[in-house]
C-alpha cells in the first residue's frame, strides 16, 4: 500500500482527502506544518507528499528545497496543491523540483490522476531491466556533449514528467519538446523513454 503525506494547516481539507485517498487505497498520514513533516519524515518515509504552499511556519517552497537537500528524502516526489494560482508560482514549483501543480479549489479525481501517473512512471523505471548499451566512459561524454536545451530535457525526463509538463515549465512548444526528446532516443541509442532514464540515471552525469 503507497503511502502518501498530507501537510496542510487546513484542518478541513485535510480530513476530507484523507478520507478519500484512504477510500483509494492509500496509506495516509497528515501534519499542518512543515516542522511537523519533518519529524514524521525522520522516522518514516512517505512514497509522496502532497503540501499547500503558504503553511504557517515555513511555505511549501522551502519545504521542497529542504526535501531536496536531504539524501533519504530527495527522491520522494512532491504534488503541490495550494491556492497560488498565478503562472508564476507553478513555473516556480516546477523548477524547484515538484512532480504536480494543482490549484484550490480542486477536483479531487484530477489529483488522483496526478498521483497515479507519478507512481506508474517511478514503477516503469523500477521495473525496467534495460541494460545500457554503450560503456559508462562513452555515455558520460555523450551527456557532456549535450546542448544545454537536451540536458535541461534530460534532467525532466529522468524525473517523470511527461512531454507536456515539460514545455509548460521550459515555455517552449510540446512539439520542440518532441523533437529533442527524439534526438536524445537516437544520440543514446535507446528505444524509449524507459531505456533512456535507465541509461541516464546509471551513468549518473553532473
Amino acid at each position: 500500500m503507497k503511502k502518501i503525506l498530507l501537510v496542510d494547516d487546513d484542518y478541513k481539507l485535510r480530513h476530507l482527502l484523507s478520507s478519500f485517498l484512504r477510500a483509494e487505497g492509500f496509506s495516509i498520514g497528515s501534519v499542518d506544518t512543515v516542522s511537523s513533516a519533518l519529524v514524521v519524515l525522520k522516522n518514516d518515509c512517505p512514497d509522496l507528499i502532497i503540501s499547500d504552499i503558504m503553511i504557517r511556519d515555513l511555505n511549501g517552497y522551502d519545504f521542497i528545497k529542504l526535501l531536496k537537500l536531504d539524501k533519504m528524502l530527495v527522491h520522494i516526489p512532491i504534488v503541490f496543491l495550494t491556492a497560488k494560482g498565478m503562472t508564476s508560482d507553478r513555473i516556480k514549483g516546477y523548477n524547484l523540483g515538484c512532480h504536480g501543480y494543482l490549484t484550490k479549489p480542486f477536483n479531487p479525481e484530477e489529483l488522483l490522476a496526478i498521483i497515479k501517473n507519478i507512481f506508474y512512471n517511478i514503477s516503469l523505471v523500477q521495473k525496467s531491466s534495460f541494460t545500457p548499451l554503450i560503456g559508462l566512459q562513452s555515455k558520460l561524454l555523450l551527456f557532456n556533449s549535450l546542448t544545454h536545451r537536451e540536458k535541461s530535457i534530460l534532467h525532466l525526463v529522468v524525473q517523470g514528467y511527461m512531454n507536456k509538463e515539460i514545455a509548460f515549465i521550459l515555455n517552449v512548444s510540446l512539439r520542440n519538446v518532441e523533437k529533442y526528446v527524439s534526438r536524445l532516443l537516437s544520440k543514446t541509442n535507446t528505444r524509449n523513454r524507459i531505456e533512456l532514464v535507465k541509461s541516464f540515471i546509471n551513468s549518473n552525469p553532473n
